[in-house]
């Protein structure tokens, strides 16, 4: 695979003219795999990863995960996705954030949803997709941060909504 940009000798390793320091697909599907379905429960054949753990921790689990998941949204964009599939990516970021942060009911959607797994199943999805190479232009890097700031605003709205809502819950059950 060629580079779409000039790059100098010594910044390219060995692993198919990537730039140094880039996960190759491997990488990144056993990264989706750590998040999302790395652990079984035996008898149950039901699969899930440390977002599924780490995300029991009120606000600070989305948000420790949402580095990974926004980490693959990157990485996507970097290879050359296309707006349509980068829409689609933050689309499944955005409804495991939304229903995610429903205290225990988001615990159990994050074991069925697995929007690492799907967004890296993207990725590769638009790989294998010679219609979709070399479609980057300079309004994608706008696109990108819109994206993801948008993103980030629904987090952070999330989580105060998460926040308003225990609170609530511990004041209800606490009142005599």
């Amino acid at each position: 695979m060629k580079p779409s940009s000039p790059i100098e000798p010594e910044l390219i390793d060995n692993r198919g003219g990537r730039p140094r320091g880039t996960p190759d697909n491997a990488q990144l599907q056993l990264l989706a795999k750590l998040m999302d379905n790395v652990f079984e429960i035996p008898g149950l054949r039901l699969r899930f990863g440390l977002d599924s753990i780490i995300g029991l921790v009120p606000g600070f689990g989305d948000f420790a995960t949402s580095f990974v998941t926004l980490y693959i949204l990157q990485e996507a964009h970097r290879r050359g996705v296309s707006r349509l599939t980068l829409a689609r990516m933050g689309f499944n970021i955005l409804i495991d954030w939304l229903v995610g942060s429903i205290p225990l009911l988001g615990d159990a959607f994050d074991v069925v949803w697995k929007s690492n797994h799907k967004n890296v199943e993207l990725l590769l999805q638009h790989q294998t997709n010679e219609l979709g190479r070399n479609r980057r232009s300079t309004g994608d890097w706008f696109f990108l941060v819109g994206l993801i700031t948008i993103l980030l605003l629904v987090l952070a709205g999330s989580m105060t909504i998460s926040y308003f809502l225990i609170s609530f819950l511990l004041r209800w059950l606490m009142s005599p």
